[in-house]
């Protein structure tokens, strides 16, 4: 069976090692090519979310709507970068919250 591959900074990417993940850790720049690796060869991607604001939106939008591989965006040690509220965005879209 594939391990999930996390895709992050250093300090983070060594806890993951520790829980079975494998890790990409991308230099500036190359986060889009480390992304499509990881989804070429895993069953779960998971992205920091430093890594994910620099990562194209319209990327990141079709790898978290792929089926397959499950692809989700996680907090950052240093917390950089704000992950997604996904039920804010779900209530904003039935008309619960203005």
């Amino acid at each position: 069976m594939a391990a999930p591959i996390y895709i992050g900074d250093e300090v983070s990417a060594a806890g993951y090692r520790l829980a079975g993940a494998r890790v990409e850790v991308p230099e500036p720049g190359a986060e889009t090519a480390a992304l499509a690796s990881a989804r070429a060869g895993a069953p779960l991607v998971l992205v920091s979310a430093a890594v994910a604001a620099r990562i194209a939106e319209s990327e990141m939008r079709a790898a978290l709507a792929a089926l397959t591989p499950l692809t989700l965006i996680v907090p950052d040690l240093r917390g950089e970068a704000q992950v997604p509220d996904v039920a804010a965005r779900l209530r904003r879209q039935l008309g619960l919250e203005a």
